[in-house]
């Protein structure tokens, strides 16, 4: 028996448990894209596959809405794909494993993906329905988008008509988006050498943290591990050598990053100096957190003495320089719209090579002076240190439209079905939005989503009843955009 089967509206979460059943992680995606484009032969849709995977489905106009303008309903079908410490599921070729608890849908021990797959499962719920009303439909499902938007930037948008769109790659219910940052991936390439040394082996490891999306979430001021785990080495560099034999940090520039370890090289007599500054570092960091990061935890364990390949020290001073210098965090707040981050930086991926050091962040900001300035400084920093740096991934910021129909068609159903206004916000992270605002001229368009609570996390959830909501919700602004 199906996990998610006798949940209502029926074909909605019986999509989204056949997506969940394929492995779709960003990079991963030519096998859910070939399932789109199976489902659209099946259920004889037009259909366009790129060599990007991106696929586009489109549906002509139910009775009595042929001369109504088209509408793009766009989701993407790549996910975030984290998982606890302790799990052993493998998102290359292992379908998640979903429960339900307290009316959410969860994976376990993994991320849910209900970013984005939930606006996959909604659009061909709707694709396959022939008794609904609705304008002419583009369907438009892209991959990598939590990559850096990729899939959206490589997109043909010659081969869309429509001029009004609804994104579905929102995570609360009663919100709708009518702007968003634009971003970058800005990749950060330190060259490193190796000398062996012997000591004794401790592993260090900063968790606990609580993480989240570092465009939606960046706001609660929360702690980055990579950011604590160089704090914990500036510290540990007073008093004794930092000698670096193993980095293991992050896996997404677009996730705050919950856990960062490290294994040290240390002098017998200085194991009990590091035991004793993990303490006092940890005692630190929990009052500056405090209210924010509640488990927040450094733990040391005490290996064996071995012999191996450490950062040569110049190279070590230079990888700390660049981890407490780099910008972090949110950098500033919007003067015009109260609440609104404008700017900010996460520095979400670490990887020690055997020749380098490789950071990568995902600069963000509603203007694109601003996110240039936050590249440029990464930029700057990096080659001072004798380092490379690249930028890819580019996307615009997506502008405010302050005569759109779309948002008052969507704000009068709402009000209509709900007896309240909804709330309409800009939003700090990336859309794909902005892609598509840039490569179609007039575009009127509006974000919008069920409620998701802990996205690119292991404690993501999918409220149930809010799906049902907003696919009810979903299916009445169709039918008015007449």
């Amino acid at each position: 028996m199906a996990v998610l089967e006798g949940l209502k509206p029926e074909r909605v979460f019986y999509y989204f448990e056949e997506i969940c059943n394929i492995p779709h992680g960003s990079g991963n995606t030519k096998e859910i894209s070939d399932y789109l484009v199976k489902f659209a032969k099946d259920h004889k849709l037009p259909c366009v596959q790129d060599d990007s995977n991106n696929v586009i489905i489109c549906k002509s106009a139910s009775e009595g809405y042929e001369d109504s303008q088209p509408v793009i309903l766009q989701g993407h079908m790549d996910m975030v794909c984290e998982k606890k410490d302790s799990s052993s599921h493998d998102f290359e070729k292992d379908g998640l494993d979903l429960f339900v608890e307290d009316e959410f849908i969860r994976a376990r021990d993994t991320t849910l993906g209900g970013d984005d797959g939930i606006a996959v499962a909604y659009a061909l719920a709707i694709l396959e329905d022939d008794t609904l009303a609705h304008p002419p439909l583009e369907v438009v499902l892209t991959v990598d988008e939590e990559i850096g938007l990729l899939g959206a930037g490589a997109l043909d948008f010659s081969q869309l008509h429509a001029k009004t769109m609804i994104n579905l790659d929102s995570e609360e219910e009663g919100i709708f988006y009518i702007s968003c940052a634009g971003g970058m991936t800005a990749t950060s390439e330190l060259p490193v050498r190796f000398q062996k040394e012997s000591g004794i082996a401790c592993d260090i490891c900063v968790k606990g943290l609580m993480g989240g999306h570092s465009g939606a979430e960046i706001y609660k001021n929360g702690a980055n591990a990579h950011i604590l785990m160089a704090r914990i080495w500036f510290a540990l560099k007073e008093n004794m050598q930092v000698r670096l034999v193993r980095l293991d940090g992050g896996s997404k520039e677009t996730a705050i990053t919950r856990t960062c370890g490290c294994t040290l090289l240390v002098h017998p007599d200085e194991v009990e100096l590091l035991k004793c500054e993990a303490a006092r570092l940890e005692e630190e960091f929990q009052k500056e957190y405090a209210g924010i990061e509640e488990h927040l935890e450094i733990s040391v364990t005490i290996g064996d003495e071995t012999t191996d390949l450490v950062v040569h020290p110049t190279d070590m001073e230079k990888i700390i320089f660049y981890l407490i210098n780099i910008p972090n965090g949110v950098q500033k707040m919007s003067g015009v719209l109260p609440g609104l981050v404008e700017t900010s930086n996460n520095i979400g991926v670490l990887e020690l090579t055997e020749d380098s050091l490789v950071a990568s962040s995902a600069p963000r900001s509603s203007l694109a002076s601003a996110r240039d300035y936050i590249s440029g400084k990464i930029g700057y920093l990096t080659e001072m240190l004798g380092g490379e740096y690249t930028v890819s991934g580019i996307y615009p910021a997506w502008e405010y439209r302050a005569d759109s129909r779309l948002q008052s068609v969507m704000s009068e159903v709402y009000e209509k079905m709900y007896g309240k206004k909804p709330s309409i916000q800009a939003l700090h992270a990336g859309l794909e939005c902005g892609i598509f605002y840039e490569n179609i001229d007039d575009l009127d368009c509006v974000s919008m989503g069920p409620d998701i609570k802990g996205i690119h996390t292991v404690e993501e959830r999918l409220s149930i009843p809010s799906v049902k909501r907003n696919y009810e919700y979903l299916l009445e602004v169709l039918k008015e955009l007449k």
